[in-house]
């Protein structure tokens, strides 16, 4: 039996092309198009817009992507059995997925791009979705080449990415980066029995859209000072810098933050002026 968007269940294309997940490359396939649906809906309009998404598998959000009406799917996909499965998606739909058989962690979409919108919409793989979404945050370009992503991530990662000082629990290096960059917000969450096979875990959907004009920082001394801040999250800033610099009162006294205050206690803000700090240091002492 066809489904409404005219090519076959999504249970049938794995079982021919012998598509079934391999937790090595965390694969856990959306078979409900339903479900898929709303997750591409949830992107926004998609008319004229390119849309990047990372790990299609079986194809069930890149089907609904086009059938909400991107104009371009760029879909990249590490796992060769996946190929032939996505290649009939883009023989019905003519000239709007563009299949990359490539690595995501180090390949770069923007020559593919052209002219227009560009976000990214993914179930991202379990194993490398945190390390995928640093590298989007993290660029030196910025505005980066993308309006919005949405992002299938484990709940546990989705509230780390929203996470502010007033989730201390939940808040860290990730949360820093992600409030730092970006307005990120959780949509839905997704049970287990929505995937096969099913994860030991919920999952959410998070939306994050790039701020115009963030506090100016470099990501690499942001990187270095949350790293050791929250590296020794229990301490006092005094201490846990120490791993930083020999001398972190002088950073402290850059920034006006309380010596005693521990990392989970710092707002994104403060965490850009001990970033700032550090350069000026270290460019000083050199």
């Amino acid at each position: 039996m066809n489904t409404s968007d005219g090519l076959p269940p999504l249970r049938e294309v794995v079982q021919r092309h012998g598509l079934e997940p391999r937790k090595a490359l965390g694969q856990n396939f959306l078979y409900d198009l339903n479900l898929t649906g709303r997750i591409a809906r949830s992107a926004g309009p998609l008319a004229s817009v390119t849309v990047v998404e990372v790990g299609p598998g079986p194809g069930g959000l890149t089907r609904a992507l086009l059938a909400e009406g991107a104009g371009r799917v760029i879909a990249i996909e590490r796992d060769p059995r996946a190929l032939p499965a996505l290649a009939e998606i883009a023989d019905h739909y003519p000239g709007r997925l563009t299949v990359v058989d490539a690595d995501a962690l180090v390949f770069d979409p923007r020559p593919l791009l052209g002219e227009g919108p560009a976000r990214i919409v993914a179930n991202l793989p379990y194993n490398v979705g945190t390390a995928l979404l640093t590298g989007w945050l993290a660029g030196e370009t910025w505005p980066p080449w993308w309006d919005s992503a949405t992002l299938m991530f484990q709940r546990e990662v989705a509230e780390r990415i929203v996470a502010d000082e007033g989730a201390r629990a939940d808040y860290g290096r990730l949360g820093v980066l992600c409030g730092w960059r970006s307005q990120a917000d959780i949509l839905f969450d997704v049970a287990p029995s929505a995937f096969v096979p099913p994860p030991k875990v919920t999952s959410s959907v998070v939306r994050l859209v790039p701020r115009a004009a963030p506090l100016p920082c470099r990501a690499g001394a942001l990187e270095a000072v949350t790293r050791a801040a929250f590296g020794q999250r229990r301490k006092m800033l005094r201490q846990s810098l120490k791993s930083l610099t020999p001398e972190p009162g002088a950073l402290l006294s850059a920034t006006g933050l309380p010596d005693t205050a521990r990392a989970e206690e710092i707002p994104v803000a403060g965490f850009v002026a001990l970033a700032n700090a550090y350069d000026a240091h270290r460019t000083g002492a050199a």
